[in-house]
């Protein structure tokens, strides 16, 4: 038995749309940090330290990135069908992810 779908509001599919860009965004604004941490930083009393952080911030954009169309579409399926929206697990992950990397850049910046 399938279940009847219909078009959502042009509003809501466009807030769904401006959300997945705005995940969109963030992943490059940490592909950019990466990048920026890895290039222009001068090297930490760490070893590696700044591979490190860069890396963890390319992996958080990556994860990020992968999760954003896959949200996007379960939420339009969601709103075609007239059912709750899903829950966002995502969010354990930015979170998790930007606390990691900022304990680890604080750590550095008390060490160096």
């Amino acid at each position: 038995m399938t279940q009847r779908e219909s078009e959502p509001d042009y509003r809501f599919s466009l807030a769904n749309e401006r959300t997945f860009l705005a995940w969109i965004r963030t992943a490059l604004g940490l592909l950019a940090g990466a990048v920026a941490v890895r290039q222009l930083l001068p090297e930490f009393t760490v070893p590696h330290a700044r591979t490190v952080l860069a890396a963890l911030c390319a992996c958080l954009a990556a994860a990020l990135a992968a999760s954003a169309y896959p949200r996007w579409r379960r939420v339009q399926q969601a709103m075609r069908r007239g059912d709750p929206l899903p829950h966002n697990r995502v969010l354990l992950v930015l979170s998790a992810g930007t606390l990691v990397i900022t304990a680890f850049a604080l750590v550095l910046v008390v060490v160096w």
